[in-house]
């Protein structure tokens, strides 16, 4: 089911999280937040386009965002030229 999918993704995360830290050795990160988002954030636009073979307005619709909405945010990760 889609919950049993999400709580798999979660875990997915959360284990890679635990390895990050792992090894850091200690050395806590000053930007996490906005690594991890933005790194899950390229990852999840990639993907939706490979599945819908590029076509934007087929990804969008599968992330749930506008066609615009999704143009910029391939911009801001250098996806557009």
């Amino acid at each position: 089911t889609e919950e049993d999918s999400a709580m798999g993704l979660k875990e997915l995360v959360k284990q890679q999280l635990e390895q990050y830290f792992n090894e850091l050795d200690d050395e806590l990160p000053k930007d996490l937040y906005d690594q991890v988002i933005g790194q899950v954030e390229h990852a999840l636009l990639l993907s939706a386009l490979e599945r819908t073979g590029f076509n934007q307005s087929k990804a969008a619709d599968i992330l749930g965002i506008s066609r615009g909405t999704l143009r910029t945010r391939m911009k801001l990760f250098g996806m557009l030229s």
